[in-house]
């Protein structure tokens, strides 16, 4: 399975994200892979309304209704059809573990999957014993890479990642820096069952080009 994460890039916002989740639509149907576009929550309705794809958002706050301005609240993404949301990732981290465990819990209680990411193998250990539907390891600083991959720079660290996760009876994803068909077959071979890519699709020139490159990884 592949995560595309939209991020805010001006490529996956608005009706730039509608004409590219219709992209991974095409690809994951002739594949036969999982794509899940991962959008912002201002896209969220208009692209689920797009696509047959499980569409996931990146982000919910553990909050109930109530006064929080500016903040998202897990049941009311999922009355408009979002599936599932990332938690802790490195570019929107929890202040606190409290306040991913409550976020974790709100989500999965409204009916929303969740991916929560670590940076290192210790973060890792803590929020598996979350029980998340996916847990992910993404080392921050090779986040948005276009150089070097996770699957390039710590293989060994996958495989331990890999070995935790399964501990847990959890599933990993891996991401950074992913942008090939060999980082992919790569991250499969070292344990991990799916990946979470940005940039190589959001910003590709080509991006079904690219896509169809990553897919290719899991046969």
């Amino acid at each position: 399975m592949i995560f595309v994460n939209y991020k805010t890039y001006e490529q996956g916002s608005g009706q730039a994200a509608v004409a590219l989740t219709k992209i991974l639509e095409e690809v994951a149907r002739t594949s036969q892979i999982k794509i899940i576009p991962v959008v912002q929550i201002i896209d969220a309705e208009m692209v689920t309304a797009s696509t047959t794809l499980e569409v996931w958002i990146q982000h919910v706050d553990p909050i109930t209704y109530g006064a929080h301005t500016g903040w998202t609240l897990p049941e009311e993404v999922a009355k408009i059809g979002i599936l599932g949301v990332f938690l802790n990732h490195s570019e929107h981290k929890f202040d606190n573990f409290d306040s991913l465990y409550a976020a974790n819990e709100k989500a999965m209680a409204a009916n929303l999957k969740t991916l929560i990411f670590a940076n290192n193998l210790e973060e890792l250990k803590n929020i598996c014993r979350l029980a998340p539907t996916y847990v992910s390891y993404e080392p921050a600083e090779l986040v948005g890479s276009t150089t070097i991959s996770v699957a390039q720079a710590k293989p060994e660290i996958i495989t331990q990642a890999g070995e935790i996760a399964r501990s847990f009876g959890l599933p990993l994803i891996v991401g950074a820096g992913i942008s090939s068909m060999g980082d992919v077959k790569k991250s499969m071979e070292l344990g991990a069952v799916g990946v979470a890519v940005a940039t190589d699709i959001v910003k590709a020139v080509d991006p079904k080009k690219e896509l169809l490159d990553l897919v290719a990884g899991f046969q």
